[in-house]
């Protein structure tokens, strides 16, 4: 699934290419777009396909209109952003199919940019229906694929529209095959992954899959309540599966059958109450008051973690250590963003809030690749076959 051709591997000269892009940015209640990182994100893409005299051709979605034409989620801010920060002008299509936007693609000139309007403004388009794939396929000579953040869907314009058009990587995907695809399938040891979040749920198949890659297995957020239950302590208050007991003393069991050296927390920050003006303390993992609940590692944990990084070749992260949204209970978090970053290792970041938070401390510049795609990341991690990803050619 790694060895993909790009845009660099084909000719594109002159040619009408579809590109699919994933601008599914944040908006404010006033339809102001209030952060822009995936719309920079596929700017290396736009701007080598205009050096060659390409016609783009755009589409992406926005919210989730589940089929219907929602004016909120329409694409026009996001195209006047982009427009802004490429310095062209971007025509809107009023659809991504129909007669219409058949006359715009028909005309559209070399050096210039049509953007369709939401894709999931059509119920087909996730249902990735063969006639709604074709129609989009009939407006270019090439599809390309940059929207790294919906390839484990496979829909119309992602998957379907490769039955009809040659279809290949833009230079954003081609990153992300390469950083989140190889280095995980090929890390160079030592090799140790961070996984936070909430819940351990959402990412057993994540661990699972690296407790067969990694070296060190650092594990911390609320998930971390889960493994502390299953070593028995009493996790109070806090956030805790308990059907996932079980499984995570499972996990424990099969990192030590395979030599991996699992973090756990030894202390953590408790609160009496889920609020940023809550008493809190730091207390060892054994003194969990029954009435607390932990929100954060605490500081001889995240040091324990921070120091774990020092020799890494590789390091993966993907999810905060506590609720680093409240300044109090952020530490462990920030303490781990710093230590990632100033490590040598090749170091490859996933999912909004582990990004977040390197962008609130000023350290995105140094992580060598910060992926754009959140369940797609993850899907990646777990080793899964990406249907937006197995549907391009091959080198």
């Amino acid at each position: 699934m790694l060895n993909k051709k790009s845009i660099k591997d084909i000719n594109v000269s002159g040619k009408k290419v579809f590109i699919r892009v994933d601008y599914n940015v944040p908006m404010d209640k006033q339809g102001n777009i209030t952060e822009d990182t995936r719309i920079r994100a596929t700017l290396p893409t736009l701007e080598y396909l205009l050096s060659k005299n390409a016609a783009i051709i755009i589409g992406s979605h926005l919210g989730r209109p589940k089929g219907t034409v929602v004016p909120e989620f329409s694409v026009v801010p996001v195209a006047e952003r982009l427009s802004a920060l490429i310095g062209r002008e971007i025509v809107v299509a009023p659809d991504c199919v129909g007669p219409e936007v058949e006359a715009l693609a028909k005309d559209l000139k070399p050096g210039q940019i049509l953007m369709l309007e939401n894709l999931r403004y059509h119920k087909e388009e996730e249902k990735n229906d063969p006639e709604f794939s074709k129609q989009l396929a009939s407006l270019a000579d090439i599809a390309v694929n940059d929207a790294f953040g919906v390839s484990h869907r496979a829909h119309a314009s992602v998957e379907g529209i490769t039955k009809y058009l040659p279809a290949v990587a833009g230079l954003l995907m081609e990153k992300e095959i390469i950083f989140v695809g190889q280095t995980v399938a090929n890390p160079v040891a030592p090799f140790v992954a961070i996984i936070g979040g909430a819940k351990v749920s959402d990412k057993i198949g994540v661990i699972e899959n690296l407790l067969n890659k990694v070296n060190t297995l650092i594990i911390g957020g609320g998930m971390a309540n889960t493994f502390l239950a299953a070593q028995g302590y009493n996790t109070g208050k806090s956030l805790l599966e308990a059907d996932k007991v079980e499984l995570a003393k499972t996990l424990i069991e099969k990192a030590k059958e395979r030599g991996v050296n699992l973090l756990l927390p030894t202390d953590v920050v408790i609160a009496d109450k889920f609020a940023a003006d809550a008493n809190c303390k730091a207390v060892a993992v054994d003194s969990i008051d029954s009435e607390w609940m932990a929100l954060d590692i605490g500081p001889d944990t995240a040091k324990t973690y921070a120091k774990s990084l020092e020799d890494a070749k590789t390091v993966v992260w993907n999810g905060p250590m506590g609720v680093f949204e409240m300044d109090a209970f952020a530490n462990g978090t920030n303490t781990v963003a710093v230590a990632v970053a100033g490590s040598s290792a090749t170091s490859i970041v996933g999912g909004g809030d582990s990004i977040a938070a390197l962008e609130k401390a000023g350290l995105a510049s140094k992580i060598t690749h910060i992926s754009t795609g959140g369940g797609a990341s993850l899907e990646f991690l777990e080793g899964k076959v990406l249907p937006g990803i197995a549907a391009l050619a091959d080198k």
